[in-house]
């Protein structure tokens, strides 16, 4: 993976976890936080959709949203954890 890759990565994850916190409103985690939860909400995704059969596509849009929606439900997870 070169130095392209990761940067590219972490813009990603950062536009994902980003996106996210708007989405679920009043949780976000500021920007390094946002990253990482758009990082690992992209793992969320790709682990997941697979198994569901889903496919969005390729590129970056796709991967952004594929992003969004793993960080999505890792923010829901993390409010109704916090929540019990």
């Amino acid at each position: 993976m070169g130095i392209e890759s990761i940067v590219v990565f972490l813009i990603v994850g950062a536009i994902a976890g980003w996106l996210a916190g708007l989405i679920v409103s009043g949780f976000g985690f500021g920007l390094i936080g946002n990253m990482v939860i758009g990082i690992i909400g992209a793992f969320i995704a790709g682990v997941l959709f697979p198994y569901l059969g889903v496919s969005i596509g390729s590129g970056i849009i796709a991967a952004i949203i594929h992003s969004t929606i793993g960080a999505v439900i890792l923010l829901v997870l993390i409010r109704i954890i916090k929540q019990a």
